[in-house]
């Protein structure tokens, strides 16, 4: 009799599809580098939660740019400025897994994603997904953006409102109709949800897909998208659609095969979460930051006005000719980065800022540290969209922004995400002006995707 084949870690906690994956260190391996283990059981993971970017600064002054932390069940390493950025995310001598080090927290949800892949498998798939965000593709994405938007901002004039959930109300219904193809209405509102609840889970205490918990509604939400996509595909691949999700079905790999009915369905829901989350608070960011800096709002709707009359939106082939209005949005993204922090997972044994740090640990690097650091962004809680002039930009370290990752993984979707807020703000700026009540200073959750507590209340003034 066969003894039974013994399951890793990973397997246990993950799937069957992550055997590959390393297993976990002895903590003693990182006994070397200074940090803090924080409380029984709980470790640091709750100071980490409260304030990540505060826990951040203040464990950079006491220990430095490389240190340790035990948070979410182990002992990890957090790496700290443009240089670690660079090392983790270029990653020329390939040290690092995204998909080990994102697994622990998408994989039940999201598994097989573009985020969730390295090396060869990643550069594979990511080559034959570009197909949908080719220019012909992004244009008519644009015309369907313009569309949607102009409704939606019509309906805000005039009103003080919560900004947040009204946006990401409107970046689920864009998602619908550019990403999907389908309107507005019960089934988009089925899909939404079911987006949500996964999203929702990620962070959820409970890894496991118990009743009545986040993670039990993410994987119900999962099964319904699942089923759903994987019964659309057949039909789209004969389809003459226009949207995303088309195609992806009817792109075809370097040997000129389509990709499977599962790779489909992991792909788009990994790019539905991915853009529909970071983009509702990319947008959120900037619309509190011009709403403090309203000068800025004066200069923007000056440049808009010279590329589209007010109301009229924005086409494809003008996003260009939009440069400050792009910079102010660099300088929201530096300033409150969707994504604050990255996480990997060593390889191999690396050295870092004096340290040998052992293959399998844990490691995190920092965007948002690294965005506010004098020595890169002088005065760096002053939002100044010239950071990013040819002038202002001159000399900085390449890995010093980083909303967007870097190197392999540099977000896909990063086009997209200009053009649709390029497109929403010149809606928005050319025809209101955007303000908040005296002395209003919103705190903001930064974990996982940063968002403001009481949702951002704004008001859209109808400009004369």
């Amino acid at each position: 009799m066969n003894a039974p084949a013994k399951i890793t870690w990973s397997e246990a906690r993950f799937g069957s599809d992550t055997q590959h994956w390393l297993p976990r260190n002895d903590e003693s391996l990182l006994d070397h580098i200074p940090g803090e283990d924080g409380l029984p059981l709980l470790g640091t993971t709750l100071d980490q939660l409260k304030d990540p970017q505060g826990f951040s600064r203040r464990m950079v002054a006491k220990y430095g740019k490389v240190y340790r932390t035990k948070s979410f069940g182990g002992r990890s390493v957090a790496i700290h400025g443009p240089e670690a950025n660079e090392l983790a995310m270029f990653d020329r001598d390939k040290n690092f897994s995204s998909e080990q080090g994102w697994g622990p927290v998408l994989n039940l949800l999201f598994p097989r994603g573009l985020m969730l892949m390295d090396f060869e498998k990643h550069r594979a798939d990511r080559k034959t997904l570009s197909v949908a965000f080719k220019p012909e593709p992004m244009r008519l994405y644009a015309d369907s953006l313009n569309a949607g938007i102009k409704v939606r901002v019509a309906s805000w004039s005039g009103q003080t409102f919560k900004f947040y959930p009204a946006i990401k109300q409107l970046t689920l219904d864009l998602a619908a109709t550019s990403f999907l193809g389908i309107p507005w209405g019960p089934e988009a509102e089925k899909i939404n949800k079911s987006f949500v609840d996964m999203v929702q889970a990620s962070i959820g205490i409970v890894r496991r897909p118990l009743p009545f918990t986040a993670m039990g509604r993410g994987v119900a939400g999962r099964k319904y998208l699942v089923d759903y996509f994987s019964r659309m595909v057949p039909e789209r691949r004969t389809s003459d659609g226009e949207d995303m999700f088309t195609q992806i079905c009817q792109a075809r790999d370097e040997n000129g095969d389509y990709l499977s009915v599962e790779a489909i369905v992991d792909h788009m829901n990994f790019l539905m979460m991915a853009a529909h989350d970071t983009i509702t608070s990319s947008i959120s960011s900037m619309v509190w930051l011009l709403a403090k800096n309203p000068e800025w709002q004066d200069r923007l709707r000056e440049e808009m006005l010279r590329v589209a009359p007010a109301g009229e939106g924005v086409g494809h082939n003008a996003l260009n000719e939009l440069e400050l209005t792009e910079w102010a949005f660099k300088e929201a993204l530096r300033m409150i980065p969707p994504v604050p922090s990255i996480p990997r997972r060593a390889l191999r044994d690396f050295e870092f800022g004096g340290y040998t740090i052992p293959a399998g640990t844990s490691v995190g690097v920092n965007p948002g540290y690294t965005h506010m650091m004098p020595e890169y962004w002088p005065e760096p809680e002053t939002f100044d969209p010239m950071r990013f002039s040819p002038e202002g930009a001159k000399g900085r370290h390449k890995y010093a922004w980083v909303p967007f990752g870097g190197g392999a993984h540099m977000c896909l979707g990063l086009h997209f995400a200009y053009m649709q807020a390029k497109i929403f703000f010149h809606h928005v700026i050319t025809t209101h002006r955007i303000s908040v009540a005296e002395g209003y200073d919103p705190d903001w959750y930064m974990w996982p995707i940063p968002r403001p507590k009481d949702g951002l209340l704004v008001t859209f003034e109808k400009l004369a």
